[in-house]
């Protein structure tokens, strides 16, 4: 708090970036990864929606039978 008001500024912090080379055989192992992880969440998601359905029958259902009664 005190050294702005002395003049010192706030300095960039210095990164050094680490070389990186293109390896065609890694960015296929990523494209397979990312497909398998969408594949089972877009699988996972459908069986949610229908096991939000059966319950959502289940439970008018069961407010049908007791408005019966």
């Amino acid at each position: 708090m005190l050294k702005p008001m002395f003049g010192f500024r706030a300095k960039p912090k210095k990164f050094d970036m680490p070389h990186r080379y293109y390896d065609p055989k890694e960015d296929e192992k990523r494209r397979r990864r990312i497909r398998i992880k969408t594949q089972r969440y877009r699988q996972r998601h459908r069986s949610q929606n229908i096991r939000i359905i059966i319950y959502a029958l289940g439970l008018a259902l069961i407010i049908w039978i007791i408005t019966l009664l």
